[in-house]
């Protein structure tokens, strides 16, 4: 009688079975993955000549045409239909005029008042200003706005908090920031806000914004300008001369004041694009389904005193990643034994201004996501974390991040690769989602992981010379950067190769705040 094998046994003997099958010619190809190749690249690709790869920059273009020309020297296909690029659009403001008028008197830019950048261009007369205190809606915590009528009028609101008061959100997100304020505003209806602040008249501001990818807007926010106390005192009149006090004592009341008031803004705006690179390798008998490689090939740039930040680790050791994987897979096919899916190896721009390129794909994606199987991110392979430099393991582990979210597949499997091939150890301490890192949320997998892709993200840690002029490409290690990047080979050559795509069977848990 052959003995029972429980279930659970078998599938486990299956998967190692098949990985032992493949451990010959998997070592084979991993092995083209080397530290010397990672190094020519990486010195290249975080070299002076790239400026810093900042979004949009030369530096970047430069970068992104060395990606490309290392794709087609793999015969990978162009990623996106015929082109191994996919743009997407940038715009930049800036201010050609600004004006204010109180009841007949021109106030002064820099000295009496400042628009903010993020203005429509718009020119506004009303009849009167609706003074509605700090402005700050908190749920059943606080709201300055009730019973008060706000809507296609122009608002005046004071800076800072009322004594005593707790904000239920910390942060940006907090209703008593700037933007909490604002946010309140337009949802009671607002048309324009005056912010009253203390520290005018201020110095020449930059009337430029920074570089975007919304000037496409489902709703615009009120038009915003900052005000000093005397543009405040010409419009409350008696009322401004205890306006400081009462509104402490929580005693002045919401009130409407008579006021004719002019309110002007206009602007140019700067168009650009920029890329995202994308190598496609076919797969074979499951060639309409996906594995998909990324990380970012940008970073912060050059500063106006000439202190360029090269990146090295964050992330061009991730990008080097994905050009030594396109290899290795690439390598793979010409002996015949490609992956069962296909491989699209994305490098991604503009992640480091708010996951501009992967957020792009996310929402253009050349390839169906309900037929991508998993999104594997790499983003800072190459050092040594500073939690890990007086660790006995500080030359063999990396950071996994996400594999317990979205699929219960992907952890078994991480583990299962490594312990057939790498033997790295896999910490997986920012898994847990009470870290305050949150790192989960701030590579370019999270785009995927939106929209129910399963991700893992491959990361080594901070490290003092995180996004800062030090992170150069001499202080890598480029043994440790190898295994890390075979471990991402080996776990996508068994995503590539299973006979079925991951499940998707855990929902994805958001913290508050996000």
């Amino acid at each position: 009688m052959i003995k029972r094998i429980p279930l659970f046994a078998f599938l486990l003997l299956s998967v190692c079975t098949y990985a032992q099958k493949k451990d010959k010619f998997a070592k084979k190809m991993a092995a083209t993955i080397t530290a010397a190749d990672m190094k020519k690249h990486l010195y290249t690709i975080a070299s002076a000549e790239m400026e810093g790869r900042d979004t949009p920059s030369p530096g970047l273009e430069k970068a992104a045409e060395y990606i490309e020309a290392h794709f087609k020297s793999l015969g990978l296909l162009p990623g996106n239909k015929d082109s191994y690029r996919q743009y997407y659009p940038l715009y930049k403001d800036s201010m050609t005029g600004a004006g204010m008028v109180i009841n007949g008197q021109n106030f002064e830019l820099d000295k009496d008042f400042q628009p903010q950048t993020s203005n429509y261009p718009a020119e506004m007369r009303f009849s009167e200003v609706v003074f509605a205190g700090y402005g700050i809606s908190d749920g059943d915590n606080r709201d300055d706005y009730k019973d008060l009528n706000v809507a296609g009028k122009l608002v005046m609101i004071i800076d800072g908090t009322p004594t005593g008061y707790k904000p239920s959100q910390s942060g940006f997100r907090s209703p008593a920031s700037s933007f909490g304020k604002m946010n309140a505003a337009m949802k009671n209806g607002a048309a324009a806000i005056l912010f009253v602040y203390n520290n005018f008249p201020r110095r020449a501001f930059n009337s430029n914004s920074n570089w975007s990818m919304n000037s496409y807007r489902s709703t615009q926010m009120p038009l915003a300008f900052t005000i000093s106390p005397n543009i405040a005192a010409k419009i409350m009149n008696e009322d401004s001369k205890v306006l400081a006090d009462k509104m402490k004592e929580g005693s002045l009341e919401p009130k409407a004041y008579d006021a004719e008031v002019d309110l002007s803004y206009s602007k140019t705006t700067q168009v650009t694009k920029v890329s995202n690179v994308l190598g496609l390798l076919e797969g074979t008998d499951l060639k309409d389904e996906y594995v998909v490689l990324t990380a970012h090939y940008d970073h912060v740039g050059k500063r106006s005193n000439g202190d360029i930040y090269y990146g090295a680790d964050d992330d061009g050791s991730g990008t080097t990643g994905i050009l030594e994987l396109a290899e290795a897979f690439a390598e793979a096919k010409k002996a015949g034994k490609g992956p069962r899916r296909s491989i699209l190896f994305m490098t991604v721009s503009g992640e480091e201004k708010g996951l501009w390129g992967s957020h792009y794909y996310s929402e253009h994606p050349v390839y169906p996501l309900e037929k991508t199987t998993v999104d594997l991110n790499i983003d800072m392979i190459g050092r040594i974390g500073t939690e890990y430099l007086k660790s006995k393991d500080s030359t063999n582990y990396t950071y996994i991040i996400g594999d317990d979210k979205l699929s219960s597949d992907l952890a078994t499997i991480t583990d299962q690769v490594n312990s057939t091939y790498t033997k790295l150890k896999l910490d997986r301490k920012y898994n847990d989602p009470n870290d305050p890192n949150r790192f989960y949320f701030r590579s370019d997998h999270y785009n995927f992981a939106q929209k129910g892709v399963p991700i893992i993200f491959y990361f080594n840690g901070t490290h003092a010379d995180y996004h800062r002029p030090t992170d150069t490409p001499d202080k890598i290690n480029y043994p440790l950067m190898a295994k890390r990047a075979q471990l991402v080979f080996y776990t996508a050559m068994e995503m590539a190769n299973r006979n079925d795509m991951l499940k998707r069977d855990i929902k994805l848990e958001v913290p508050r705040g996000f």
